[in-house]
């Protein structure tokens, strides 16, 4: 069997077939199939890193990877893969184990994969990689698998015999690159040569010669020099990143995460020859992302990491001396806006007092001790009487014992009991409250009564203290406050005939006067209610006029204090028709009209005008401007011939004027030309010009029939069915639009089809037009279409 060769090239590792045998070597850009090249370490966290080893098999085999947190906000990630891809974590059982601790001292995370008893499927490439947010590390190692040999109590004559048998073929080593070889021998030899070199993974083989034959490593036209792969940047600083071209007048594209960056302060794009610059300025977590420089359609990629700079704390506390029970503050400064700070306080041991007596009560010439015990022995005491400090005296006797300030001795002289109080040397507050009692009851409002005060103790009674003057029994005042809603603080308006409710509330006590004024004058209450409790005061009108608008004010009152609002009501109508509307001048096809705003504008503001004419002959009226605001107009687009009368319409918030203001003369558009116009009689009997045509429907769909008529006067139209009249059926739209006459029917059924005729009467004559109506209905018989029509004749 031939031995394998090893190739020369410096590179990666590829798997032999003895295991004693060292592994080939590649070129350094390649790898060997199923395995991947070890990754950029970008952040050196792998403080430890597992070892390649020759696993005897059947035996246990343990590896061993530190990480160092020390650097990290959150716990990092680790993967142990076998291969490409292949997830050692998805395997864990009885034959992989996986362990994790952690030191808190060190920061330190250990992680260890065992592989229990080994066997031979288990040789080959291993890595282990580490993730934590923008930082990574990863190292890859080897297990090759060898018998247990004379360990396992049995002779292995045959590895005896092809040890011996190397030791006697030595030759000198021959420097062979592998892959050339097999690029340009036939697929046929690709095992042959495989065998030949140790290479076992025939699969992963054959894949790389396809990527190798089919990705050929081809210059780039558009890029002299390409983005790096990846780019570290700080928080807060700036990042450059550029690009060399091969055309120096080429368009360039800048993407982050696959969207267009627009040039701002954020991002500057800079060209210079044909070096095409990007720069990010102030850097934060959201520029942490994938970028391209597109030229057409050749991209080239990076990845940009932010990294957050620690937290660090910029301007120190300040100590602070505050007096007990006021409010203290600490300020500190750090080096990033929004950081989390927690604050911490460490108590201070402070010297107390404890007395050891409660109050006494003795009587004269009775002799009083007091003890108080503190909490440090160097602490001096002082007493004091009624919040005098007392002194020694014959009467008086005071000692300091260790941690015993006292005791006190005092003689009683008289009958008065005194409080003693034990204090520290640092300076304290002493409050004395202040006798007060409530009477609660009903007392009468506005009387003076006099009150008089007496100690009683367990000697009796005091003097009574009498007060210098009486006092005046009052209620508690609240001052008046009117609460007027949003919507009266404006002008309130509403139409004549509309309901008024406004209610208001306000606040006092004892309970206001309420005032109501219109225009400054009392409120008359037969036009409108007012109705007023302990909180409120409520105006009501319940059909509104024209004489309820005005300026209300609303008053309340408690003794000398007061408070008033104003708020104005605006009853609003339809204005009158303007007045004195007059022709005042006529030229070409143009006639200019002239009036006065009417007399009554409904109580608001006049908004604009509607404008109609009509000419003598047909009577009818067409609206030519409407909202004009002005009180004058021109009229254009009159027909030559024609004599036109006006009306005009005045507008405001409530709408069109009921009325119009008709011009008093009207606008003659005289015909041009020298020839003599005889006048000729118009006056025709009716005559249709077009005729109704027979039509065919469908079922529930909606048709319409239609013809033009001519006479002068205008005809009557009537329309009928199977010489019938039509009414008021509204089933049937009928209309009549300059002389064309169209019938709808509306979704009409199979009852609606026969004779329909339209007649057209004057003061000369008539005439009429029928036509037939079929209606047909798709009626579904035994899985069959049939169609069915009824026809009345």
């Amino acid at each position: 069997m031939p031995e394998p060769k090893k190739p020369g090239a410096k590179g990666e590792k590829v798997e032999a077939t003895p295991a004693d045998k060292p592994a080939e070597e590649l070129p350094e850009d390649e790898h060997v199939p199923g395995e991947e090249p070890q990754m950029s370490q970008i952040s050196g966290l792998l403080v430890e890193k597992p070892q390649s080893v020759t696993a005897v098999k059947g035996k246990n085999v343990t590896f061993v990877t530190k990480v160092d947190s020390s650097q990290m906000l959150r716990k990092p990630t680790m993967k142990w893969l076998k291969g490409k891809w292949m997830d050692l974590g998805s395997k864990a059982g009885k034959h992989l184990q996986f362990k994790e601790t952690y030191d808190r001292n060190t920061k330190i995370y250990t992680y260890e994969m065992t592989i229990v008893k080994v066997v031979d499927g288990d040789a080959g490439g291993y890595r282990c990689e580490v993730t934590s947010k923008d930082k990574c590390d990863s190292c890859t190692f080897d297990i090759s698998v060898e018998d247990a040999g004379e360990d396992a109590g049995e002779l292995d004559f045959s590895g005896l015999l092809k040890k011996r048998e190397r030791k006697q073929k030595e030759e000198p080593e021959i420097d062979v690159d592998v892959w050339e070889i097999l690029k340009n021998a036939k697929p046929c030899d690709y095992e042959k040569i495989a065998f030949e070199y140790g290479i076992t993974d025939l699969r992963g083989l054959l894949k790389r010669l396809k990527k190798m034959k089919k990705v050929e490593p081809k210059k780039s036209d558009a890029f002299l020099k390409k983005l790096d792969p990846a780019y570290s940047v700080e928080k807060g600083k700036k990042i450059q990143l550029s690009v060399e071209l091969a055309d120096p007048n080429a368009q360039v594209k800048w993407l982050k995460n696959g969207q267009e960056i627009k040039p701002s302060a954020k991002y500057i794009f800079e060209s210079v020859g044909g070096i095409r610059k990007l720069i990010i300025n102030k850097c934060t977590l959201a520029d942490d992302a994938a970028y391209e420089c597109v030229i057409g359609e050749e991209k080239s990629f990076t990845e940009v990491f932010v990294q957050e700079p620690p937290v660090t704390i910029t301007k120190m506390l300040d100590d602070v001396h505050v007096v007990v029970g006021e409010k203290v503050e600490f300020e500190v400064e750090v080096s990033e806006e929004g950081a989390n700070v927690k604050c911490f306080f460490s108590s201070v041991n402070r010297p107390t007092n404890k007395l050891t007596n409660s109050d006494l009560t003795l009587k004269a010439a009775e002799q009083a001790v007091f003890k108080c015990e503190v909490s440090d022995e160097k602490v001096t005491g002082k007493w004091f009487k009624d919040g005098v400090e007392v002194i020694p005296s014959d009467r008086i006797k005071m000692t300091h014992i260790g941690r015993y300030s006292g005791p006190l001795t005092a003689t009683l002289i008289d009958s008065c009991i005194s409080k003693l109080t034990s204090s520290l040397t640092s300076p304290i507050l002493l409050y004395y409250p202040l006798c007060s009692f409530l009477l609660n009851g009903d007392l009468p409002v506005g009387e003076k009564m006099l009150f008089r005060v007496t100690a009683v103790n367990i000697a009796g009674r005091s003097p009574p203290a009498v007060m210098a003057q009486a006092v005046t029994i009052r209620e508690i005042v609240e001052r008046p406050k009117i609460r007027l809603p949003r919507q009266l603080r404006t002008k309130y308006i509403k139409r004549v005939g509309e309901k008024v409710n406004l209610v208001i509330p306000f606040q006092g006590k004892p309970r206001p006067v309420v005032t109501w004024l219109k225009d400054g004058a009392p409120l008359d209450t037969g036009l409108v209610n007012i109705r007023t409790s302990d909180v409120d005061t409520i105006l009501f009108i319940r059909q509104a006029a024209r004489e309820h608008s005005g300026q209300y004010t609303l008053s309340v009152q408690i003794e000398n204090m007061e408070d008033k609002v104003n708020l104005e009501i605006q009853i609003v109508d339809k204005p009158g028709p303007p007045i004195a509307v007059t022709v005042t001048d006529v030229w070409g096809f143009n006639a200019a009209l002239e009036w006065k705003p009417p007399k009554d504008n409904g109580n608001c503001e006049i908004t604009g005008y509607t404008i109609q004419k009509a000419d003598l002959k047909t009577k009818e009226w067409f609206t030519v401007l409407e909202h004009n605001r002005r009180p004058s107009c021109t009229v254009s687009d009159l027909v030559m011939g024609n004599e036109y009368t006006f009306r005009v319409f005045s507008e405001n918030i409530c709408g069109m004027s009921d009325d119009a203001g008709i011009s008093k003369n009207t606008a003659a558009i005289a015909k041009t030309g020298t020839y003599i116009l005889v006048e000729k009689d118009m006056c025709s009997s009716p005559k249709f010009i077009t005729p109704l045509v027979d039509r065919s429907v469908i079922a529930g769909y909606s048709a319409a029939i239609s013809c033009a008529v001519r006479g002068h006067p205008k005809p009557k139209i009537i329309w009928m069915k199977n010489k019938m009249i039509i009414g008021e059926d509204p089933k049937y739209l009928m209309q009549n639009n300059q002389g064309v006459l169209t019938l709808n029917i509306r979704k009409p059924s199979l009852f609606d089809g026969g004779k329909y005729t339209c007649r057209a009467i004057n003061d000369l004559g008539e005439d009429e037009v029928e036509c037939k109506l079929e209606v047909r209905g798709m009626v579904k018989n035994f899985h069959q279409v049939q169609c069915v029509t009824l026809t009345m004749t």
